[in-house]
């Protein structure tokens, strides 16, 4: 696409609804079971220097519920999943009668709960304000720049309502505008939600950002990109659309009517959060000249618009009706998250966004990762998932000892099981089938599955029983056994130290620090563990001499395995020495090569998995 095919003003009409101007039924024939109330949101920000969004919440037909009207803020959104406690960002709650201003008895019952007595009041007005100064997909941020928000963060819902449909207006300063993919009403800067969760799954973002319009398969498609960087769009966007295709292609459609790509460039930032007619990308503001980062962030937008079907709409029975109160627990993330992680890297070399040997070595890259967390020992991938709430985003020194990201392994785990069913069927059946069957049965429906149905459909398209693979690699830690599952195709794993002479091992990680090299990581039974070293300790010197953080490596290689040196550390600012005893060399570099002389049905079988001959990625 050229430059000139995009909208380049910034300014673009907003997505329009479908059926705008079709008349629509009161809500008390919608739900006949619940008593006719009408919920109307205003968003304004006067003071965007203030970090702080001012809400309010009009709720009319009142007199039809009961005298107490109940509030609750979600301690969590959906696709992340740690408990946020939003409401710690609310402040200046207050209540009202809608038509006259006169202030209203309320409680608050909890973190959460706020209770509102509105016996014989028509309509209620709610006011508070929430603070937002926290850059990142899944809060909300607010400065003189621009706007942004997750409905999660933001609002309230009422419990027993949250089927409902609701109205959000948005009152931006003069001369920002307002992107969401929430249909837009004929009232400037009005917006419709089908209910809570639809309200939660559209994230807002308000200023004077650039927004550029595009079709891929004859839909509507926007980018909208705040902060400033070395971003091409004429660039990105043909990438963007080919990712869009081969997705498409394999589960034989698009499952919306118009999709928002959201893109906050910032100095450093690196995620993304799914929705189902949107997403939420941050990205590093200088990331997009180099080949390696861009093809970075091409795996993040792959990664992100894949959950469109798995998660958003193929999820976990677990989150099949979200629980905004609490944790909501399921095994199944490895797939969600894993599976998406797998093919967020070969989603772009199908595309062709790039070749083969940039696969592999992204390919490798991961195994690598891998390889090196001792916790992949400790942890199974099943419970990884399970305790996501409490463990993958509260990393602490310990925890590449015990943790497995769900992510990571789950990706790798993929990877194994496309392999077997590739094997078995001679490229005629894939993790694709997988995929498509799923989607089939659970995700056009939006139709939660358990474990058991996930691992029956792997079964019934590998046409295998896989009970012993489950057993030993989902909910145990055996170590994979890649070269069985890569040797099909003519390939192994190969492991080395990365260094010809390779380094003595003494397992710890130590980084500079205010001036300062403090020891972050010490591996569980390794020979810093064995001396006495933990993480926090600042290291001085290797036998009475100095050494950084910068000099360790090349420091150790002076040394053996199973030589003795002397190691110099404060240990919460007390000076200590221990004797370390040096291991052999770990291997630190895990690459997947070909076999050396492949048989003709391994050169079949790789040509039918990648699609170039084996002998392509020799030398």
């Amino acid at each position: 696409m050229n430059r000139e095919d995009l909208d380049q003003s910034g300014q673009i009409e907003p997505f329009q609804s479908a059926d705008t101007n079709t008349e629509r039924k009161p809500a008390s024939q919608t739900f006949p079971h619940l008593p006719p109330l009408q919920l109307h949101y205003e968003v304004a920000m006067p003071e965007p220097e203030s970090h702080l969004f001012e809400v309010c919440l009009h709720v009319k037909g009142c007199q039809h519920v009961e005298d107490l009207l109940d509030l609750k803020m979600p301690v969590w959104t959906p696709g992340s999943y740690l408990v946020r406690e939003y409401a710690r960002h609310l402040q200046d709650f207050a209540a009202a009668d809608d038509r006259t201003n006169t202030p209203l008895p309320w409680r608050k019952l909890s973190k959460n709960h706020w209770q509102i007595e509105t016996q014989g009041h028509e309509g209620v007005i709610l006011r508070y304000r929430i603070y937002a100064d926290e850059l990142s997909v899944r809060t909300n941020h607010l400065d003189g720049t621009h706007g942004y928000f997750n409905g999660a963060a933001l609002f309230f819902y009422i419990p027993g309502y949250k089927h409902y449909p609701l109205q959000i207006t948005i009152v931006p300063p003069t001369d920002w505008h307002v992107s969401t993919s929430l249909p837009a009403l004929k009232t400037a800067n009005t917006f419709e939600a089908a209910d809570f969760d639809t309200l939660v799954d559209s994230p807002v973002e308000i200023g004077r950002h650039a927004v550029y319009a595009f079709e891929a398969l004859s839909k509507p498609h926007q980018l909208a990109v705040w902060g400033e960087g070395n971003l091409e769009p004429e660039r990105l966007i043909p990438d963007i659309q080919k990712l869009i295709q081969v997705e498409a292609d394999l589960f034989g459609g698009l499952p919306y009517d118009r999709y928002l790509f959201l893109l906050h460039l910032s100095s450093q930032g690196f995620g993304g959060l799914e929705h189902k007619s949107s997403c939420s990308l941050i990205y590093q503001r200088f990331g997009f000249r180099s080949k390696d980062k861009y093809d970075r962030f091409i795996q993040l937008v792959a990664h992100e618009f894949f959950h469109l079907w798995n998660v958003k709409r193929i999820r976990p029975k677990a989150l099949e009706v979200f629980d905004y109160e609490q944790e909501n627990y399921t095994p199944s993330l490895w797939f969600s998250e894993g599976t998406t992680s797998f093919y967020d890297l070969v989603i772009p070399y199908r595309a062709g966004i790039y070749d083969l040997r940039t696969y592999l070595t992204a390919l490798n890259r991961e195994i690598t990762r891998f390889q090196m967390t001792p916790g992949r020992k400790v942890q199974p991938l099943s419970e990884s998932s399970f305790d996501a709430w409490v463990k993958l985003y509260r990393s602490d020194a310990n925890s590449p000892n015990s943790q497995m990201s769900y992510y990571l392994k789950g990706e790798i785990v993929s990877l194994l099981l496309d392999l077997l069913i590739r094997a078995r069927h001679g490229n005629r059946r894939s993790l694709d089938d997988v995929m498509r069957q799923m989607w089939e049965e659970f995700g056009k429906p939006e139709v939660g599955f358990t474990p058991a149905q996930l691992q029956k459909i792997i079964e019934e398209v590998a046409e295998t029983d896989l009970t012993d693979f489950f057993e030993r690699y989902l909910h145990g830690t055996d170590d994979l056994p890649f070269d069985e599952y890569l040797n099909p195709f003519g390939l192994r794993l190969l492991a080395d130290s990365g260094a010809e002479d390779g380094v003595p091992y003494l397992g710890l990680t130590v980084k500079p620090e205010y001036g300062r090299d403090v020891v972050k990581f010490v591996e569980t039974g390794s020979p810093a563990r064995k001396a006495g070293i933990d993480a926090g300790d600042e290291l001085l010197a290797i036998n009475g001499l100095r050494v950084t953080a910068d000099q360790l490596s090349e420091r150790l290689r002076d040394f053996r395995s199973g030589d003795r040196l002397q190691l110099s550390f404060f240990h919460q600012d007390e000076l200590r020495s221990s004797t370390v005893t040096l291991a052999e060399p770990r291997m630190t570099r895990f690459q997947v090569v070909p076999v050396e002389q492949p048989s003709r049905s391994q050169a079949q079988n790789f040509l039918g998995w990648l699609g170039v001959p084996l002998d392509s990625i020799r030398g």
